[in-house]
């Protein structure tokens, strides 16, 4: 069997979680995954897959074999007529868009990062905003995959078609994701407008906002009526870049901003005079033009923690205005900015959080600033009630509380899902503790 690595320690991007494999192994052939699946089975281990760690959750913990696709990450096609990309499950979104960029193509959707792995995104519904533009998933035209067995499948909508829309988005619990093929567009560039506005003011108007660009997402900052809307489509004008200050964007976005709210984990009266504060030094309008992947990605600052859910588009005032009516009704819990507001349109594809429904994610974070642990139980409960009572559905990565009798309520085609697990993985060597109680 392909060596394996023993007292590894693994911790995801947050250092929110952290597990000690017995084995870690970073297979560089399809032969050497087949040989650690086959000694999971024989050895009754659990396997998981890891990307490059960002989920904020415990989605990729084990403490028996993990496999790391780290060395499994080559371009196997690209083809610019057909604006297919043929790739390896190991490859980051961040190498992929320079080298579809090099070809004149490029993925039609991105999230605030790129740092994953195309098999991590795929795996957990990875997605970015546009009402007219669906999860990364959605432009995915085949997939091969290695069963628990050492069978390798290939799903698409020629073959394995039935199945095609489970491996889509599949948790990892399916198989290890060996290829990804996926739809691109030929490489563009995006104009951004930053402006700043009144939540309810957009709230009001959102049908026209979120139709105003390809790519429209908002940032409410908590503890304020303000917003920083970020309006991007595709354009032909001249590169004209974001222009970064050093002093600004660094020193002051980022090491003041962590070092103040590192203040605030003792004076916690102090969050919304940070958060004003902030929206008052970045708020200004700015127009830029760069390429795609550069304007859809940005800085996520430092450690922290996520909740992140879809809720149906038509509650998105609802949801906003109840979390602003909470916060003022209960000025004991201070929260960090920003709420993220973004937009997907439907898909088909079994347990994503856009099945059947045009959704709005909120992503709701709390900073751990130089890795300080901050009150946050009372904001995750409220924002847990708020996804429950519109019926939003959780982001797959990122942590939540609900079961199998949620999510049965929640994805119409949740237990099809669970039973094509249970046929394709009956040993349940891909279903670590987080994963257990989705399917319990």
């Amino acid at each position: 069997m392909h060596n394996g690595i023993s007292g590894k320690c693994f911790q995801n991007w947050a250092n929110t979680y952290s597990c000690w494999p017995s084995l870690y192994f970073e297979p560089e052939t399809i032969e050497e995954i087949k040989e650690i699946l086959k000694s999971a089975n024989e050895n009754k281990k659990v396997v998981k897959v890891v990307g490059v760690g960002h989920s904020p959750s415990s989605i990729a913990c084990t403490d028996d074999y993990m496999i790391s696709l780290n060395k499994f990450n080559r371009i196997i096609d690209i083809d610019s007529k057909s604006l297919l990309a043929k790739v390896q499950g190991g490859i980051r979104l961040d190498k992929l868009n320079d080298i579809l960029y090099d070809n004149n193509m490029a993925l039609s959707v991105l999230g605030s990062i790129s740092d994953q792995t195309i098999a991590g995104a795929v795996c957990v519904g990875y997605h970015g905003t546009g009402i007219s533009y669906g999860i990364l998933s959605n432009y995915v035209r085949e997939i091969e995959m290695i069963l628990a067995s050492g069978k390798i499948k290939t799903y698409s909508k020629t073959q394995n078609s039935e199945e095609f829309g489970a491996v889509l988005c599949s948790l990892g619990c399916l198989g290890v994701i060996l290829t990804v093929t996926i739809e691109c567009e030929p490489a563009f560039k995006l104009e951004q407008i930053e402006f700043p506005a009144k939540l309810e003011d957009v709230l009001h108007s959102l049908d026209s906002y979120k139709k105003s660009s390809d790519h429209f997402r908002m940032l409410w900052y908590p503890h304020t009526d303000h917003v920083l809307c970020y309006s991007a489509s595709r354009t032909n004008k001249t590169v004209n870049p974001r222009k970064f200050n050093w002093i600004k964007d660094r020193i002051i976005g980022y090491y003041i901003l962590e070092f103040l709210f590192y203040i605030a984990t003792f004076f916690n009266f102090l969050i919304p005079y940070i958060n004003l504060i902030y929206f008052k030094i970045f708020s200004s309008r700015k127009e830029y033009v760069d390429r795609s992947y550069n304007v859809f990605n940005f800085d996520c600052l430092f450690k922290q923690y996520a909740f992140e859910s879809a809720i149906p588009i038509k509650e998105t005032a609802f949801y906003l205005l109840e979390l602003k009516s909470w916060l003022e009704n209960n000025p004991s819990v201070k929260v960090h900015f920003g709420v993220e507001i973004r937009f997907s349109k439907s898909d088909d594809i079994w347990i994503s959080p856009c099945y059947n429904q045009d959704s709005c994610w909120l992503n709701i974070l709390m900073f751990r600033p130089y890795g300080k642990e901050y009150a946050r139980e009372e904001w995750w409960k409220i924002n847990q009630k708020l996804m429950n009572d519109c019926k939003g559905r959780p982001h797959w990565a990122k942590t939540h509380s609900l079961k199998k009798s949620d999510l049965v309520e929640l994805y119409p085609k949740f237990e099809d899902f669970d039973n094509l697990r249970k046929k394709l993985d009956p040993n349940e060597i891909f279903i670590n503790d987080c994963l257990r109680h989705l399917f319990s």
